[in-house]
C-alpha cells in the first residue's frame, strides 16, 4: 500500500512538471503559403508563453528569419540566422518581437512573436517604418494580439 502512494504521487509530481515545461513552436519560411501569398512566415503570428521556443524552418530556399532592430522588448533576445537556416530561438523575456526575412523584407514578409500578454512595446510593432505592405503585414499582425 505504501509502495503505492509513492508511486502515485511521483506520478502527480511528473505530470506537474511536464505540464511546466515550456513549448516548441515552428514558423516555416515559404515562398507561397497556403493563403496563396507570397514570400510568407506560417503561422506568421504567434503568442507564447516566457521560456518558449520557436523554430524557424527555411522549408524553401532564399530565406532567413531575423529579429527587426527596435522591434523587440528591452533586454530581449535578439536573433538573425543566415540565408536556408533553420533557427531556434527560446524567449525568455516577455513582449512583443517583430521579425523579418531579409531578402524579402520589401515584400512584406516579416511576422510579430508576443511573448505573454498584453505587450508594453506593441507600438513599435504598430508604428513600423518600411514599405508599405511591411506597414499593412504589422498593422494585421498586431490586430490579432491578446491585449
Amino acid at each position: 500500500m505504501k509502495f503505492r502512494s509513492i508511486l502515485v504521487a511521483m506520478s502527480i509530481a511528473l505530470a506537474s512538471t511536464l505540464s511546466l515545461s515550456a513549448a516548441e513552436y515552428e514558423v516555416h519560411m515559404l515562398n507561397k503559403g497556403t493563403d496563396g501569398k507570397a514570400m510568407v512566415f506560417e503561422p506568421a503570428f504567434l503568442q507564447i508563453e516566457v521560456g518558449d521556443t520557436v523554430k524557424f524552418i527555411a522549408v524553401d530556399k532564399g530565406h532567413n528569419a531575423e529579429v527587426i532592430k527596435d522591434m523587440f522588448p528591452e533586454g530581449g533576445n535578439t536573433f538573425k540566422g543566415k540565408v536556408n537556416e533553420e533557427i531556434s530561438v527560446t524567449f525568455d523575456v516577455p513582449g512583443a518581437y517583430g521579425y523579418k526575412c531579409s531578402p524579402h523584407f520589401a515584400m512584406g514578409m516579416v511576422g510579430l512573436i508576443v511573448v505573454g500578454s498584453a505587450p508594453e512595446n506593441l507600438d513599435a510593432i504598430t508604428n513600423a517604418r518600411g514599405p508599405a505592405k511591411v506597414k499593412e503585414a504589422f498593422a494585421e499582425l498586431a490586430a490579432m494580439v491578446d491585449k
